[in-house]
């Protein structure tokens, strides 16, 4: 037997067969590549992927606040810079007007939740009141 012969019964094979019942998306013939379009959604895919990044380090910023391993001034200097990041997304988004990073995934569904019309969470306010 060589490296890369697979060893079975045709039987065993059956589940990776391809079938006819589920029918293969059809793809456009011809990709359309005008260049402001272009521009447009390779400035919407970064702003996609940064947004996505705000959002994951938002995340695990609130699980670390809430297991109490940051101090009082860690927390605070860490609201205050993701709360300029996401003030920073508005305004780039509203530069490059762009309505929604939200971008569909095909059978993945979309990158985001929809959380509120602009496709981005809102950042929780932590300040010293809060937790003192």
């Amino acid at each position: 037997m060589r490296v890369c012969d697979v060893r079975g019964r045709p039987s065993d094979f059956e589940a990776f067969a391809e079938t006819n019942d589920v029918p293969k998306p059809k793809l456009p013939r011809r990709v359309n590549l005008e260049p402001e379009k272009v521009e447009e959604g390779l400035v919407k895919l970064v702003l996609s992927l940064v947004e996505l990044i705000r959002q994951l380090m938002e995340k695990q910023a609130l699980r670390r606040i809430e297991s109490g391993s940051l101090s009082v001034d860690e927390v605070e200097r860490l609201g205050t810079a993701l709360a300029r990041l996401e003030q920073k997304m508005i305004e780039l988004k509203a530069h490059f007007k762009i309505d929604s990073l939200n971008i569909d995934l095909g059978p993945l569904g979309n990158l985001f939740d929809e959380v509120n019309q602009h496709g981005t969470n809102t950042t929780k306010s932590y300040s010293r009141n809060q937790h003192e």
